[in-house]
């Protein structure tokens, strides 16, 4: 299934019948599973319903950084956001992907 970044936002949690999502270099993950997590007061709820790339490469959680943009990354950066999506593919199923 394809997602605009607006239509992806509607999968952030607050919506309780609704799915939780996040997206990893465009491909989009239900990590409903993990609601402790990425769900309303959760220690990464802020990167639900986003795609969250250059957030989980920097392991930050500033709000400019909550982008799908790898642009400037370091070669240890893209590691560690290769990491997260090795994590992601092996504990959450892929539901789709993030189109502009």
């Amino acid at each position: 299934m394809d997602f605009t970044p607006q239509q992806l936002i509607q999968f952030n949690g607050t919506d309780p019948s609704k799915p939780i999502y996040l997206a990893v270099k465009g491909r989009v993950f239900d990590v409903t599973t993990g609601q402790s997590f990425y769900g309303p007061g959760g220690p990464y709820a802020l990167f639900a319903g986003k795609d969250a790339s250059r957030a989980l490469a920097k392991m930050s959680k500033n709000d400019e950084d909550i982008t799908p943009s790898l642009d400037g990354l370091s070669e240890k950066e893209i590691g560690v956001l290769t990491d997260w999506e090795k994590k992601f593919e092996a504990k959450y199923p892929v539901v789709g992907r993030v189109v502009s």
